[in-house]
């Protein structure tokens, strides 16, 4: 993990850029306290969202063909 003052990261954003898409883990410092971290976005893999996908059809098939509508329930909790 690499570590860079403010005013560097401000100087060579492009650069640190770079090496954050490279995997690498930059803290931002200010006055030699972290105040930040540049790290890589974590993206879902097409696994993951397969997997999300046939959870939410497994939950969806849970709930009976007669269940109440959104606004049905929405009148019901007013009274």
């Amino acid at each position: 993990m690499k570590t860079v003052g403010a005013y560097e990261a401000k100087t060579h954003l492009p650069r640190l850029l770079d090496e954050v898409e490279r995997g690498e883990h930059i803290i931002i410092t200010r006055h030699g306290v972290a105040v930040a971290e540049l790290k890589p976005v974590h993206t879902a893999s097409v696994s993951e969202r397969q997997e999300a996908i046939e959870k939410l059809k497994a939950f969806r098939s849970m709930i009976p063909a007669d269940a109440a509508t959104i606004r049905e329930m929405i009148e019901e909790g007013r009274r």
